[in-house]
């Protein structure tokens, strides 16, 4: 049968031949039928974008917690600092949206740091990494103070208390630049170039050392504002050989079924308020559980205890220590491995959290501190010389896969940030500066202006929603079986092979978009091919055809690197693979 398009005319063997290729995408798109792809009418010619070039010591890129910390911290160590932010300062990524921030005062704390290190441990069922908890609560207070001298208590508004010790120090700082490379040199770190719609310049920094503060990210879900955080360092690293790790995690902050874009904190209270210090509660919250428990019984379900839920009981899903349940009914669902009631984390439902909740409001990101670049010591240093990472951008489990405090995500950037600055001003003092070739100036260039120069491609709002359509399905992300991963990955390796190499932008604001458009596409098969090497449930990764916590064969982290002829490669690295703290 021969049928045809009432409203366009195509017959269906004409679609497929004109299905076959590029020209015949475009020629679908003249019939109306939506395919993304389109002429290309450019405002800006890449012949006509200018170079701006700049030398520092230690580039930080980043403009949140981490990033103000690394900056001023690297600044006092006696090393010449210049910040990028794709963003504003103080106000980008997840920083502005933090209200509280985690200080363990050991006068206070009632428990011994050993034993604070110990309990996270224990509801991070050993995903962790000591040394960086450890590290996390014994600064935590040092950066509160200083944050207080700042002005940060002062105002639910960010911005003018972190400008404070830039500008006290003189730090040069480029806002709103959309970094695209890191530069690598002889095996080390030499900087790194993005583009700025304000001057409509590319900036090309030298540097002795970089510091990643970019956040993590995700795929632009509705709900929780990360909507400005695409893996942009994460991809950016992975791409010039570093290793990444953490992919498999999801975070789990949840989102009103009903208003999924009102910005509440964690305690059901709107953003405009006063950050304030939160006191040890190791907790274990998780979120996926709440996926669970709609994958099963279907609908939103209700935060509350197990015979509170619209649903019901729900016997199975995560596995949650006995040691952080609570107010759990008796004769409940059955929890797995422990015939114990299955329950919300430590501590129950945040208070002024009303109605039915779902998980996924931040699809796409991982658990804060879980992901990003593997470190090769304590001091933030990745697999690549001279590069650090600190915050959201670094996998240093400081809380392993799991949220055990309220607070600790804004601490351990700020802690890091401090790390990281003083290691790379140290590193600074004993490297040359880099010299970077023309050869690499022109080819970045070209890379990062590609898409305004093509004539035709796709909109790369367009390959975003087809991405988020592919990706945040509960039944993908969240409750993971292999066959739909696999799924998932097939049209995750289409769009990274055809449709990532013809993004096209006709003014700098899309050029932003189809970069981050290109990061989350690697992103995602970073999460799928790590989802699928697991074969375990652990803390926020659950396989429903691996339900359970295997811990003969997954006390491991898996690490994500680049491979010689680009593909992507994975390898275990065990947890004890660290001192103890």
């Amino acid at each position: 049968m021969n049928s045809t398009n009432e409203m366009s005319g195509l017959t269906r063997r004409t679609f497929m031949t004109l299905a076959g290729g590029a020209a015949g995408v475009a020629a679908l798109s003249s019939f109306g039928i939506p395919t993304g792809w389109a002429a290309n009418k450019p405002k800006v010619a890449p012949a006509d974008v200018s170079l701006a070039l700049d030398t520092t010591d230690v580039l930080v890129i980043g403009g949140g917690m981490a990033g103000l910390f690394a900056a001023v911290k690297a600044h006092d160590a006696g090393a010449d600092v210049m910040i990028l932010s794709k963003g504003r300062l103080g106000s980008s990524g997840q920083t502005p949206f933090a209200k509280g921030i985690f200080a363990y005062d050991p006068g206070v704390a009632g428990m011994t740091l050993d034993e604070f290190v110990d309990s996270v441990s224990r509801s991070a069922l050993g995903s962790n990494n000591p040394l960086y908890t450890r590290q996390m609560a014994g600064n935590s207070l040092a950066r509160v103070k200083e944050l207080r001298e700042w002005g940060f208590f002062e105002s639910p508004l960010y911005n003018n208390c972190f400008k404070r010790p830039i500008a006290e120090r003189s730090i040069p700082l480029l806002e709103r630049v959309m970094v695209t490379h890191l530069l690598k040199e002889n095996g080390m770190i030499a900087g790194a170039a993005g583009f700025s719609a304000d001057d409509g310049k590319v900036h090309l920094v030298a540097a002795k050392s970089v510091i990643l503060c970019t956040g993590a990210g995700g795929f632009k879900p509705n709900g929780f504002p990360i909507c400005d955080l695409t893996h942009d360092g994460t991809v950016m690293a992975y791409n010039i050989g570093a290793k990444v790790t953490g992919k498999e995690w999801n975070d789990g902050h949840p989102a009103s079924a009903e208003n999924p874009a009102a910005c509440f904190d964690g305690w059901g209270n709107m953003f405009e308020q006063k950050p304030t210090t939160t006191g040890v509660d190791i907790r274990h919250d998780l979120g996926v559980d709440m996926n669970y428990r709609a994958y099963v019984a279907g609908g939103p379900v209700r935060m509350g205890p197990p015979h509170q839920q619209e649903t019901g009981q729900v016997a199975g899903g995560p596995y949650m220590p006995l040691e952080f349940m609570r107010n759990a009914p008796p004769g409940g669902a059955g929890g797995r491995h422990d015939d114990t009631p299955q329950r919300q984390g430590k501590g129950g439902p945040p208070p002024g959290m009303r109605g039915p909740r779902v998980g996924g409001s931040s699809a796409g990101m991982a658990i804060h501190k879980s992901e990003g670049l593997v470190p090769i010591n304590d001091r933030c240093e990745s697999t690549i010389p001279g590069l650090y990472a600190a915050g959201d951008a670094l996998g240093s489990y400081m809380a392993g896969a799991i949220y055990t405090q309220i607070g600790s995500s804004l601490a351990g950037s700020a802690v890091q940030g401090a790390v990281a600055g003083e290691a790379a001003a140290a590193f600074c003092s004993s490297t040359v500066a880099p010299v970077i070739g023309k050869e690499t100036i022109a080819r970045v260039q070209e890379e990062m202006l590609a898409p305004l120069g093509r004539e035709a491609g796709y909109n790369p709002a367009w390959v975003t929603q087809t991405l988020q359509g592919i990706m945040i399905p509960n039944f993908v992300l969240y409750i993971k079986k292999e066959k739909l991963l696999q799924a998932a990955l097939a049209y995750v390796e289409e769009l990274r092979d055809h449709h990532v190499g013809m993004l096209r932008a006709a003014d700098f604001h899309e050029l932003r978009l189809a970069h981050e458009t290109a990061n989350m596409i690697i992103s995602a098969e970073m999460k799928l091919r790590a989802s699928i090497m697991r074969t375990e449930s652990r803390c926020s990764h659950f396989r429903l055809d691996y339900p359970e916590v295997d811990e003969k064969n997954w006390r491991a982290w898996i690490n994500i690197y680049r491979g010689e002829d680009g593909s992507m490669k994975l390898e275990k690295q065990p947890f004890d693979s660290w001192p103890v703290a």
